[in-house]
């Protein structure tokens, strides 16, 4: 596989000589489904968790700095965990929008 790493499963299966179907059946093949089956519930759960404070963020946003318009959610929704996480902080000192749109500015590209 370190040969040849554009395979496709299909060009692979034909290298080796291993038909698909069996592949699948194979412990291997279920050990490595599981694996990415546990990686994808972690990276669901992670999103989950960034989306909930998405959404705590900006409704403590337009309590703090009144409605939010769209352009300044999506650039909001746009920040990565570590950033959005500062931005909570951050937002207990700010007085108006104003400090949102500093802030903003001074973090984002």
């Amino acid at each position: 596989m370190q040969r040849n790493p554009n395979f496709t499963l299909e060009q692979m299966m034909v290298y080796v000589k291993i038909p698909t179907q069996e592949l699948r059946h194979s412990r291997a093949a279920q050990e490595l489904i599981e694996e990415g089956r546990q990686e994808g519930e972690a990276r669901g759960e992670a999103r989950g968790e960034a989306r909930g404070e998405v959404k705590v963020t900006l409704r403590l946003l337009a309590r703090r700095c009144g409605p939010l318009s769209e352009a300044t959610t999506a650039r909001i929704q746009a920040l990565p965990l570590e950033r959005l996480e500062a931005l909570a902080d951050a937002l207990l000192d700010f007085r108006d929008g104003a400090d949102l749109d500093d802030w903003l500015a001074q973090h984002t590209g």
